[in-house]
């Protein structure tokens, strides 16, 4: 190419612009910079979007954490439910029944709760209140040798005197237009202990006891006991030795407004008894 820089210079001077003797010197990044703009900032988005890499990153760790956690959790102790231990097995409770008793319990710890929880039920139904169902309920949850001792302390218990205290003929009978409800519902069972010819069985349960009827002066109202049972393997199924009552755990009342005796005496009529697994 020409050394004419078009300007009328020659080969000496100032004939090319930078040449011999001229070095260009590049000052530190300023807005004046006269050889080019300065150096961007980093932008706002990409911490932005670092940020937000991270907490996915994170939360995917706890949620791996979490899922370890359930797969090795410890299981809890023979005698302490697990919070899953009023879900159903699955397991049928009983085999059949015998005078209106289940029967044929399984030979483990969930027959002998299931056991105790159907015979909750039964000793607290009405049947109790009526001599010949009182003895067939005897002979069917006891051994015979408890069964024998216990008919004649039923007997004075269920006497004239106390059926009448609770509004009852002497046959255990209410009056015309009313109905006596008096029904035990297992909540919850605690094996107390357990081996292969024993049992000890606690039973939490909720009752209702009372007279519906438009004249009554014990209307039906709520208890809360835990009935516990010892029981004995005997032949084919689990019978009660002996057994005992106390009072509560009782929750505190809840805000539902009290329904009239008439829906009483109609749900009690409509809706029926469960046979309980445990």
């Amino acid at each position: 190419m020409s050394n004419d820089d078009h300007y009328g210079g020659g080969n000496g001077g100032y004939g090319e612009v930078g040449g011999t003797g001229q070095t260009r010197t590049r000052l530190p990044d300023s807005p004046t910079d006269p050889y080019g703009p300065a150096r961007r900032t980093p932008r706002a988005s990409r911490s932005l979007i670092t940020v937000v890499g991270v907490v996915v990153l994170l939360i995917a760790a706890i949620a791996y954490a979490n899922q370890a956690a359930d797969t090795t959790e410890n299981k809890p102790a023979d005698n302490a439910p697990a919070a899953s231990s009023t879900a159903a097995t699955g397991t049928a409770p009983v085999s059949g029944k015998a005078a209106g008793i289940p029967h044929g319990f399984a030979h483990d710890e969930q027959g002998a709760q299931s056991a105790a929880a159907n015979y909750t039920v039964a000793l607290g139904s009405d049947g109790m209140l009526k001599k010949d169902v009182r003895h067939a309920l005897m002979d069917g949850i006891y051994t015979p040798e408890a069964a024998a001792q216990r008919k004649g302390t039923q007997d004075a218990a269920y006497s004239p005197a106390f059926l009448a205290t609770l509004g009852l003929d002497p046959n255990g009978k209410p009056p015309q237009g009313s109905t006596f409800v008096t029904r035990a519902v297992p909540v919850g069972t605690r094996v107390e202990s357990y081996s292969p010819t024993t049992a000890k069985v606690a039973v939490w349960y909720t009752g209702l006891v009372g007279m519906s009827g438009a004249k009554s002066t014990t209307p039906v109202r709520t208890t809360w006991k835990t009935w516990t049972f010892e029981l004995s393997w005997v032949g084919t199924d689990w019978k009660v030795n002996s057994d005992s009552q106390q009072d509560g755990p009782a929750p505190v009342p809840g805000d539902v407004a009290a329904s009239t005796s008439d829906d009483i005496s109609k749900a009690v009529q409509e809706f029926g008894g469960f046979t309980y697994a445990r």
